[in-house]
């Protein structure tokens, strides 16, 4: 339990420093497109006035539960945003507590699973395609699917299936190669059986 458990917090601090190097470095901007400032103070302002009313969320524009708004839908272009009626500083750190908190309860998530599933026995090989596998497999659903379901741009979400990618299959290859739980000993030799009566 012990053993697991420091795997967790370890697993997580690596989900968080790779988080932390794929999107708060210069590597993050890789992953998104950008407009002029003219485009930029124009489209905020558009924001502002037509979004605030309803307050933060994540809206499709246009909304197309509509007659009106399916029309506008298939005309494009189209959107979706995801919207916060407040500013932030671009070098606002409030979110690193929270972030790692969070980073600590997925690795803590993760460490427990391998336990359950590649303790007691199981070799490193037969864990690793596990992480590897599972690892790919979640953040394709995950990451590749969203463009395809909803007429996205592929550059944002083939990067974070990368990033997340790195992240989760790094951390899981630790936790199981060093924090899982070990084989249980050997049970101690069966016992001798009874003397068999001397014969007469």
């Amino acid at each position: 339990m012990i053993r697991t458990f420091i795997g967790g917090i370890v697993g997580g601090l690596i989900l968080f420093v790779c988080g932390f190097i794929f999107w708060a470095t210069p590597l993050g901007e890789l992953p998104y497109t950008r407009a002029p400032d003219p485009q930029n103070a124009a489209v905020q302002l558009a924001l502002a006035q037509n979004l605030s009313q309803t307050g933060t969320g994540a809206y499709i524009i246009p909304a197309h539960g509509s007659a009106a708004g399916a029309v506008l839908y298939a005309q494009g272009p189209i959107a979706t945003i995801y919207f916060n009626t407040q500013g932030f500083s671009p070098d606002d750190m409030s979110m690193l507590l929270p972030g790692l908190i969070m980073a600590l309860i997925a690795g803590l998530l993760m460490a427990f699973g391998l336990a359950a599933v590649g303790g007691g026995g199981r070799g490193f090989g037969g864990t690793a395609r596990l992480v590897v596998l599972f690892s790919l497999a979640f953040n394709a659903w995950e990451f590749l699917a969203s463009p395809i379901f909803n007429h996205f741009g592929w550059r944002y979400w083939i990067y974070a299936f990368v990033s997340e990618s790195v992240a989760f299959i790094l951390a899981g290859l630790v936790i199981a190669r060093w924090f899982l739980p070990r084989a249980a000993a050997p049970a101690a030799a069966a016992e001798a059986p009874a003397e068999r009566p001397a014969e007469s």
